[in-house]
């Protein structure tokens, strides 16, 4: 299995400048191949090949000697693996079009071997022993190391390594939740846990407009608008931080007490459309919530799964199956006309997901079109042991 852990270093002022001309040739050398690439296909209908865009580097070097001396050679082939993933992320569409790199914004560079990890340094190329603050220990294979730079002017070390461990066989036995996001409470649980939406953008909402207005002020080009870009940059690194240790947090919490946990497949680009919404939305993370949910599972061998999207889990009684033909937003308590049970809109959704993740579970297939298998050992596996675990009837296991 492989993992990343992110460290902040402490570059010297030497080592920052060494390190600004080393984003500069990378990121020019993205730009150039990248636009190669289009002219290529505009001309003959063909893209170039990660090779061809590797083989470009010999006579770009005898061109611009600031390719050989500045930058790290492997650190440019990476370049060429990275813009030929993204090309190939875009073709199976996972991804949008591959875009030009600009000097403002994050940077970043990798190293793909010759780096030295020591107690309190890394040692890369070209570079040196920089100071790291190493707060956990690494072990395992170290397969990659990425070095970035904030907008707001601070750097850090991304290492992936590799445990050679194979990743654990997944098991059933456990218990299973169902998970409904929302605004107001980020996410409701189908035992009845409701977990508040600390609102990170909001908070910090008026400062950050005062630092925006003393931006707009400034004179571009000057030091004091960069002064006050900083400023800015590091109002929004502060929210990114707090968002991120918030649902770290809340997922380890999740995934160490449930064996099975089910969510939903949200269509978020379509939801921020709604201008209303759309920065209430966007504040909440909830992509970055699935996918930690996701990781964490699978590296200790759980079960994380979505339902379909279009899943009527709000609308529909987790009790009788029965299904209301319409349920506004502002509608938080309803009772269902069939059975008579009287439900809190989230957490009647909440069930509703769990019940719905454990049928597919029961089938031995996933919610996808592609109808993927469930066990590793390729098999179709009808997955009953894990039952739901309701507050107050823990034998509790839907009909």
């Amino acid at each position: 299995m492989y993992q990343t852990c992110k460290f902040r270093i402490y570059p010297t002022p030497e080592q920052q400048a060494h390190l600004s001309k080393a984003f500069g040739c990378c990121r020019w050398f993205w730009n150039y191949s990248l636009n190669l690439c289009q002219e290529t296909y505009k001309t003959t209908g063909k893209s170039l090949s990660r090779a061809s865009i590797q083989g470009l580097l010999p006579e770009l070097k005898k061109e611009y000697t600031w390719l050989k001396t500045d930058v790290y050679s492997q650190c440019l082939q990476v370049v060429a693996l990275n813009l030929y993933t993204a090309y190939k992320n875009f073709f199976e569409k996972r991804s949008g079009f591959p875009s030009l790199k600009s000097k403002h914004g994050r940077q970043s560079i990798s190293f793909p071997q010759n780096v030295k990890l020591g107690k309190n340094s890394i040692k890369l190329p070209k570079l040196g022993e920089i100071y790291c603050r190493i707060h956990r220990p690494i072990e395992g294979t170290i397969k990659t190391v990425t070095i970035s730079q904030n907008p707001d002017g601070k750097y850090y070390a991304s290492i992936l390594v590799g445990d050679g461990k194979e990743q654990p066989l997944i098991s059933s036995e456990g218990k299973a939740i169902g998970i409904d996001v929302g605004v107001t409470h980020f996410c409701i649980t189908s035992d009845g846990s409701k977990y508040s939406n600390p609102k990170h953008f909001a908070k910090h909402q008026r400062n950050l407009k005062r630092k925006q207005q003393k931006l707009s002020r400034k004179e571009k080009g000057s030091k004091r608008r960069n002064k006050a870009r900083i400023t800015v940059a590091l109002i929004h690194s502060k929210i990114a931080r707090c968002r991120e240790d918030f649902l770290h947090k809340l997922s380890r919490k999740i995934v160490n007490e449930n064996q099975v946990i089910v969510g939903e497949n949200l269509n978020i680009k379509g939801m921020v459309r709604n201008h209303n919404l759309a920065k209430a939305i966007s504040d909440c993370g909830w992509g970055m919530f699935q996918t930690m949910l996701k990781y964490k599972a699978e590296r200790e061998g759980k079960i994380y799964l979505k339902v379909d999207i279009f899943f009527p889990s709000s609308k529909t009684c987790n009790h009788c199956l029965h299904k209301v033909a319409d349920m506004p937003l502002d509608i938080r308590e309803w009772i269902c006309p069939k059975c008579g049970t009287l439900h809190d809109r989230d957490v009647n959704a909440a069930k509703s997901i769990r019940d719905e993740g454990l049928r597919i579970l029961s089938l031995g297939t996933s919610d996808t079109a592609n109808g993927g298998n469930v066990s590793r050992t390729g098999k179709t596996s009808v997955l009953l042991d894990a039952i739901p675990c309701e507050v107050g009837s823990p034998d509790y296991a839907p009909t």
